[in-house]
């Protein structure tokens, strides 16, 4: 008798390479559910689409339906997985015209997460949140005269064309709020003033990019202001004021007028379909998994931006949405389903960022409170070193900042910051975490050297040799 299929919630990262590693590994029938018409895309690569950096909006996609379709995948776009009945092992999906049950073998919850919106009113015309490629699309054609717009730039994807249409027929902004200091709001910052509009930066708090650390969040700040962004920190944004169209940021008790907004503060897990299960959930509502994936519901997944994990530093569980996660995580599940346990991975919350010329990275525990919080004994470290050798052209100044505990000299994390290849550093400190090194051992490793790579003491070097004498002192 042939098993029920597996059943994958979600057509992008984590749900794909799920599926795609099964298929794989099986002749298995494998369903992916997708509510929208977009799959497999690239969501790090929108600001850089609205920036035109990036030719076509199409460039983003991964993989085709089409190609889906000749890994042996029977994906269903614009079916919404509405709810899972766990008992029975079915979930309700609603489609075009259509509402029915399914049945599943194995089931995965890849749902990723959405934008949040807080407070704002995106409704207006002019506020928009860069995440899926319809809201790029749209403040793409918002962003160009009506008469200069080329719909070239969509290539031949599924786009709401009624959505661009809307924009593109609008007079483009002159000055835009960006609410909201972390990634989308430093990417975007770029991406806007290289359309040519005078770009105003809201953060609540005192830094941008937090969990880079107080170090890198400096260098940014002053590296966007040097750029002509207007960067506003410690400035809470009480809400966007507007007739139809924004036209004002309101913060401190003033208005500043603009015409065009984009609110970045942050994503949130989409758990809905999962209401009424009793499934257990963890950090920021993230659906609870195992070391496999595995949730609290008999042969019930979770991966990607819906689920969590295992931090590599402090072993306790937390939500890092981040794309390698995603993809790792899915990929582990797959070959789970289909026999071979494979556990997912733990996350150091590794990351990088660009803004403008500067380039960031972060890992692990970046500030000594959130070591102590994690019950470490918490030394730092922040050093500036060249990224070459000094008499080779085109050199940068290197920040880093290293963490480590000083009971165990174990590396706890750190951050990095510069113009010449600063942010691909982190790979070293992101190695040395799931290594377990000590600062010393971090010293000590044989990095490569040639004036136009490296000083002999590469920045990252540097720095754990003032840490690790620090902590012998």
């Amino acid at each position: 008798m042939a098993r029920d299929p597996f059943v994958v919630v979600g057509g992008d990262a984590a749900g794909l390479s799920a599926a795609s590693k099964f298929r794989r590994e099986t002749d298995r029938e494998v369903v992916v559910f997708e509510q929208g018409r977009w799959v497999s895309y690239a969501h790090c690569g929108e600001p850089y689409f609205v920036k035109g950096s990036v030719e076509r909006l199409t460039d983003l996609l991964s993989l085709s339906p089409s190609e889906i379709a000749d890994r042996g995948i029977d994906l269903r776009r614009e079916h919404e997985v509405v709810s899972v009945t766990p008992e029975d092992r079915t979930v309700t999906v609603r489609g075009p015209g259509e509402r029915f049950e399914q049945p599943y073998g194995e089931l995965l919850v890849a749902t990723g997460a959405s934008a949040s919106t807080g407070p704002f009113d995106t409704s207006l015309d002019g506020v928009f949140t860069i995440h899926g490629l319809d809201s790029a699309a749209a403040l793409d054609a918002y962003l160009t005269p009506p008469a200069a717009y080329d719909r070239e730039r969509l290539g031949d994807g599924p786009v709401d064309e009624a959505r661009v249409e809307r924009n593109a027929a609008l007079d483009p902004p002159e000055r835009a709020g960006i609410v909201g200091g972390g990634y989308v709001g430093v990417e975007m910052a770029e991406a806007l003033t290289a359309r040519g509009l005078d770009v105003h930066l809201f953060q609540r708090s005192d830094r941008l990019l937090g969990p880079f650390g107080t170090a890198v969040g400096d260098r940014v700040a002053a590296h966007l202001e040097e750029q002509g962004v207007t960067v506003h920190t410690g400035r809470p944004v009480e809400g966007l004021r507007g007739d139809g169209r924004v036209e004002a940021v309101e913060h401190d008790g003033d208005r500043l007028p603009v015409d065009a907004a984009v609110v970045g503060i942050g994503v949130e897990p989409n758990t809905g379909l999962l209401d009424g299960t009793g499934v257990d959930c963890g950090p920021s509502g993230a659906v609870r998994t195992d070391a496999y994936g595995r949730t609290t519901l008999p042969a019930v997944y979770a991966a990607g931006d819906v689920a969590t994990a295992r931090h590599a530093v402090t072993g306790e569980e937390t939500w890092v949405p981040l794309g390698l996660t995603a993809n790792r995580a899915g990929r582990a599940v797959g070959a789970t389903v289909a026999g071979d346990p494979t556990p997912v991975g733990d996350v150091a919350g590794t990351a990088v960022v660009k803004a403008f010329e500067l380039e960031c990275g972060r890992v692990g525990l970046t500030d000594e409170s959130a070591a102590e919080a994690a019950g470490f004994d918490p030394a730092s470290e922040t050093i500036t070193a060249g990224s070459r050798s000094g008499y080779y052209p085109g050199g940068d100044e290197t920040t880093v900042t290293l963490v480590a505990d000083r009971t165990t000299g174990r590396v706890l994390g750190g951050a990095i910051a510069g113009r010449d290849r600063a942010a691909i550093r982190i790979d070293t400190l992101a190695t040395a975490i799931e290594s377990d090194l000590t600062v010393g051992e971090l010293e000590r490793l044989d990095l490569a050297y040639a004036p136009p790579f490296s000083p002999v003491w590469d920045p990252v070097l540097v720095a754990a040799k003032v840490l690790h004498g620090r902590l012998d002192g």
